[in-house]
């Protein structure tokens, strides 16, 4: 699937999402802030992360609404089938760039100019494996869920200059941080 395809899919679910929740305000903020950080519902309308539930209290105060509303969101997906069939199987995978230091690799954030324009992820990989780097994880933050979308990409070595030097001169890239 091309990045465009995903996008477009992505964007599609958006579209869907907002019409659902197009009437509650608090709610499409519940639904936004499970998609952000891959939360899940169970088939008891339960919000979980990988499985494990998590009580609709702390997801509301981190979400700045009631548990009531958690709670109404997550009966709400479930009647709803494609919502139920995404978020029935959402799954978190783990940042390492957090831990990046402790694990001894390298964390390198791409932030790009259009994140809709393609080639972006084959450009910065093929930097890399130019220069014979191996790569631990790679992540991209979704466009529409993120206000600055970027690249992040974690390394087992430490780069040489010419990386960072070649990565900011890709047409798309507007900033490293590294």
């Amino acid at each position: 699937m091309s990045i465009y395809s995903l996008l477009f899919n992505v964007f599609l679910m958006w579209e869907e999402i907002l019409r659902e929740f197009a009437d509650s305000p608090s709610q499409s903020r519940v639904v936004r802030f499970l998609l952000e950080n891959g939360f899940g519902v169970n088939a008891e309308a339960r919000i979980v992360c990988n499985g494990v539930e998590i009580p609709a209290t702390h997801i509301a105060k981190a979400a700045g609404t009631d548990r009531r509303v958690v709670d109404a969101t997550a009966r709400r997906i479930l009647q709803a089938p494609d919502l139920a069939g995404i978020f029935l199987n959402l799954r978190v995978t783990p940042d390492l760039s957090l831990v990046a230091q402790k694990l001894g690799v390298s964390v390198i954030t791409v932030l790009v100019r259009d994140a809709r324009e393609k080639g972006i992820v084959g450009a910065a990989v093929r930097v890399l494996t130019d220069h014979d780097l191996t790569i631990r994880q790679i992540f991209v933050t979704d466009p529409l869920l993120s206000e600055e979308p970027k690249l992040v990409i974690i390394v087992n070595e430490k780069p040489p200059a010419s990386v960072y030097e070649e990565l900011r001169a890709l047409p798309q890239v507007s900033r490293l941080i590294i």
